[in-house]
């Protein structure tokens, strides 16, 4: 089937708000013209600030994602929240299956905003064999932390992912040096530091800046130019007005 616009999928869950998961996904591809499709990896009760319960969706993501794939060309995915490492690879293994050539970026959700635990990550033998299929990870401060449980600090657990995929390390909870993000890979440490600080900090703001990026690849950016532009967009988002749930600008 064709689309003329190149096509980025989100698996994530559901928000009710459309502040966060695959609504938001929705939104931020739109207005970067690529057209949005999307995957339920999980159902949810939330509001902006509370966040209530969790339904995962497996088996029906995967007969949903294999549907789309078989159907459509997609050039970049981005993942969300899952249940568990496991429920992952089921979701790489089926993209790399039936779409070898298409982009993957992990936002690893570990924790909602409001603190609902999702998933806790223990066998790091286990995730780099998931890395290794996957194009880019999008850890903040507190999930990179969770991903890697040795002493060192942040960036040296980012390097040390880097072996197997490239890193955005996002800055939004970095305590020294506060919307700091860092782009890593085998190859460059790359600085994006911020252009403006907001006052007022959004719900999903961490999926926004991931699909802006996933929009941008899948566009055909390179990942550090897609990144060095999702910045750019997800500042004007917690810009856009005082409260936790942001406008998407025009």
């Amino acid at each position: 089937m064709s689309i003329l616009r190149p096509i980025a999928l989100a698996i994530a869950g559901f928000d009710p708000t459309s502040g966060a998961g695959v609504m938001a996904d929705i939104k931020t591809f739109e207005h970067h013209q690529v057209y949005p499709m999307a995957v339920l990896s999980a159902n949810t009760i939330q509001t902006e600030d509370n966040f209530i319960h969790v339904r995962w969706e497996e088996e029906y993501t995967i007969r949903q994602l294999s549907v789309i794939l078989e159907n459509y060309t997609i050039a970049a995915i981005k993942i969300g929240i899952v249940k568990d490492l496991d429920t992952l690879k089921l979701y790489v293994d089926t993209i790399k299956g039936l779409s070898p050539t298409t982009k993957v970026i992990w936002d690893p959700v570990l924790r909602s905003s409001s603190g609902f635990d999702f998933q806790t990550i223990e066998l790091i033998d286990s995730l780099t064999i998931v890395l290794q299929q996957i194009d880019l990870i999008t850890p903040n401060y507190l999930e990179i932390h969770q991903l890697v449980t040795t002493n060192d600090d942040a960036l040296q657990k980012a390097k040390r992912l880097s072996q197997y995929c490239d890193v955005l390390l996002k800055g939004g909870h970095n305590p020294n040096a506060l919307g700091f993000d860092y782009y890593v890979s085998k190859e460059v440490i790359q600085t994006i530091p911020p252009t403006q600080l907001s006052d007022y900090p959004k719900h999903g703001s961490g999926c926004v800046l991931s699909s802006a990026t996933t929009a941008n690849i899948a566009k055909g950016d390179h990942t550090l130019t897609a990144i060095q532009k999702a910045k750019t967009y997800i500042e004007t988002f917690f810009n856009s007005n005082h409260t936790l749930l942001g406008y998407h600008a025009k």
